[in-house]
């Protein structure tokens, strides 16, 4: 049934009986629900997407959701737009329970008018978003737009700059995720950008800036929209995607997977796990995990699973990024951030795009009272002109910012390497660590026993009358005296050398310990992160 007439709807309702008015109530919601028709809905399934109250129904807990301005309608009269005024315009919008915890959620509906952004469309986004800051609760979007309501013109630019606002102003209040489950072009990429974690779907997610008729234009180069902002794409290259999914129903699962992980706002405490691996759970098989030589690979993954409750580590950005690894894990039934080094990849070495990722992973961790617990084997920072030239020292100053300003709990566990500035960085004990230990296999030094040798020991090697013999002694007295963890523990630089195997029990100690930590930054409107 169509919307009444604003002039007449009063004057015909208060002329029907009560049964009346609730079969008009029912005809409405139904309409509202029917989105752009099944012509369109018939479409968007022939794509292999989801409608906007499909996806709503796979995210949340079934029944739990609160449906808010249902029948909110559009105000422009222009190019035929007055002849269409769709209730909901474009967006399912209200609350729900994962978990039986509380969310606030948008889901834009592509099959009314593309999902575009108009003034109203705005709105509602913008109170969801204002009620998750008002009762701390996360804040969930599933964007599928074919962006701003060019009918609308200024208004619709002006709904993004409100949404965009409101994402700044929630950012370390509340947890904000966002599931790129279609197109999301121009200004309305910046939404997401600014959110803490962002999904996409493969083959069926985009997202960029200017399409690829634009770059075409200007820059003459011809690409796909794959190419240019797909799944793929964001997740290996540009980072700007941390989870990468099959299927939208395996995207909506994900972000129920990921909550568990995190508190509802910035004074809650993080949802503890099961707790059912036991919390002095030894593993000796974490004594073999480090190779004799030091220049052998060993996959970090392998010593994060046999660590953490049940094996159980949901990895953020796993595809960029490789040489540092980060994600969530519950320890003893406390949920931490875990932040490690990837011996597997450019041998952990930190570079431009590691200490990106790591800096803004802590800095969420922090926002969010989740501890933070690192596993370090790291040669250094990355040697180069590409590097150098692209700005190693700016980036680099970020994760040791993040590390620095960081107030929750903070565990550092040193594998084998810790060299030069990259140990200091690595949450060593120096920048307010809490509880540093090394194992047996750990190297704490300036550099690597050779590159040592060669600076101090040049000339004498040189003048040697066996150079190799005399250079092997000079780097075997040096892994002696410097390539071991008892010099820092002697300083009190490491808490302890353990056990590996006793590394769990160990951990999961230090952070029943530090659960009443109070650390305080000093009083200012905030830090200048080296951007």
């Amino acid at each position: 049934m169509p919307p009444l007439d604003a002039p007449f709807r009063g004057a015909l309702i208060s002329r029907m009986s009560m049964q009346e008015k609730l079969d008009l109530l029912a005809r409405r919601r139904e309409e509202s629900e029917q989105g752009g028709g099944a012509a369109r809905l018939k479409a968007q399934h022939d794509k292999g997407k989801l409608s906007a109250r499909e996806r709503l129904d796979a995210l949340l807990d079934e029944g739990s959701f609160v449906e808010l301005d249902r029948f909110v309608t559009h105000r422009s009269t222009d190019f035929g737009l007055g002849e269409q005024r769709p209730y909901g315009d474009g967006v399912v919008t209200g609350f729900g329970r994962i978990d039986g915890r509380l969310v606030y959620v948008f889901s834009q509906d592509f099959t009314v008018f593309g999902g575009s952004l108009s003034e109203t469309h705005a709105r509602k986004i913008c109170k969801v978003m204002d009620l998750a800051v008002r009762n701390g609760a996360p804040m969930i979007g599933l964007n599928d737009s074919g962006g701003a309501r060019i009918q609308e013109g200024v208004v619709s630019l002006g709904g993004y700059a409100e949404i965009f606002l409101r994402n700044t102003m929630a950012s370390g209040v509340v947890p904000q995720i966002s599931a790129i489950l279609g197109p999301c072009a121009g200004g309305a990429v910046y939404s997401p950008a600014i959110t803490d974690f962002v999904y996409m779907v493969r083959g069926t997610s985009y997202m960029f800036v200017t399409g690829p008729s634009v770059v075409k234009t200007v820059t003459h180069e011809e690409v796909t929209m794959e190419e240019l902002g797909g799944a793929a794409t964001h997740a290996e290259i540009s980072g700007v995607s941390h989870f990468t999914c099959s299927s939208e129903l395996e995207c909506l699962d994900g972000i129920r997977k990921l909550l568990r992980f995190l508190p509802s706002n910035n004074v809650d405490a993080p949802p503890r796990g099961a707790g059912t691996d036991p919390r002095d759970r030894r593993d000796e098989g974490l004594r073999d995990l480090v190779p004799d030589s030091p220049n052998k690979p060993y996959d970090m993954h392998e010593l994060l699973r046999r660590v953490v409750d049940d094996g159980d580590f949901l990895e953020v950005q796993a595809d960029y990024a490789q040489n540092i690894i980060c994600g969530f894990a519950h320890l003893g039934g406390f949920s931490v951030g875990v932040v490690a080094n990837q011996p597997a990849v450019l041998a952990g070495v930190l570079d431009i795009q590691a200490s990106t990722k790591a800096a803004r992973f802590i800095r969420f961790c922090d926002a969010f009272n989740v501890p933070i617990v690192t596993f370090e084997d790291v040669p250094g920072f990355m040697p180069g002109l590409a590097q150098e030239h692209g700005g190693i020292i700016r980036h680099g100053a970020k994760l040791l910012f993040a590390y620095c300003e960081a107030t929750v709990p903070k565990l550092t566990v040193i594998a084998r390497k810790a060299y030069g500035g990259a140990y200091d960085v690595m949450s060593s004990r120096h920048i307010r660590g809490d509880y540093n230990v090394a194992w047996p296999t750990a190297e704490i030094a300036v550099m690597g026993p050779k590159g040592a040798v060669d600076i101090l020991f040049r000339k004498e090697i040189a003048d040697a009358d066996d150079p190799t013999a005399a250079a092997e002694q000079r780097v075997a007295e040096y892994a002696e005296k410097f390539a071991n963890p008892y010099v820092a523990a002697a300083h009190g630089y490491v808490d302890d050398i353990i056990d590996p195997a006793d590394t769990r029990p160990r951990l999961i100690d230090a952070l029943e310990s530090l659960q009443g930590k109070r650390d305080r930054n000093p009083p200012k409107k905030h830090g200048n992160i080296p951007l």
